[in-house]
């Protein structure tokens, strides 16, 4: 015959592992959110720094040899591709990288700027991981075009 002092025991002896599964529920929900929100940031860096690379191809592939004036509208080639780094830069600051951190390589296979000749760019960024996962990785991407004008 089940007493009442006997159910009044068992709830007494249950009162704790509520606590203790829901401690370690919450733990593994914490777990998977941070994973969710780092691996979104990790998408975003990704994907900056792929558009970032295009941008620069698409500055690169209309800025060759037969474009006249200086500077910004000037020809970007071999010998000077400052204006194609600094678009790099402008792009990935949008996104907010750290552009102190990005390895840019821009190369002229062909070994000039002129229309039909073939240019290569490389971006490259370590990801800081914003909480405690362990995510460290290089993220980069390379872009290729042919200089039109």
């Amino acid at each position: 015959m089940i007493t009442a002092r006997k159910i009044t025991r068992r709830r007494e002896r249950q009162k704790g592992t509520s606590l203790i599964e829901f401690s370690l529920v919450a733990f593994q929900l914490v777990l998977v959110l941070f994973a969710v929100f780092e691996l979104s940031r990790m998408v975003l860096v990704s994907t900056t720094v792929a558009h970032s690379a295009r941008t620069a191809i698409r500055y690169a592939i209309v800025h060759g040899a037969t474009r006249t004036g200086t500077g910004v509208d000037g020809a970007s080639g071999p010998s000077d591709y400052s204006q194609v780094v600094a678009n790099i830069k402008k792009y990935a600051s949008g996104g907010l990288l750290n552009t102190a951190r990005l390895t840019t390589t821009v190369s002229y296979p062909d070994g000039s700027n002129t229309p039909g000749s073939r240019v290569s760019i490389t971006v490259i960024y370590p990801y800081d991981p914003f909480t405690l996962l362990p995510l460290h990785v290089n993220l980069g991407s390379t872009s290729q075009g042919i200089i039109y004008f």
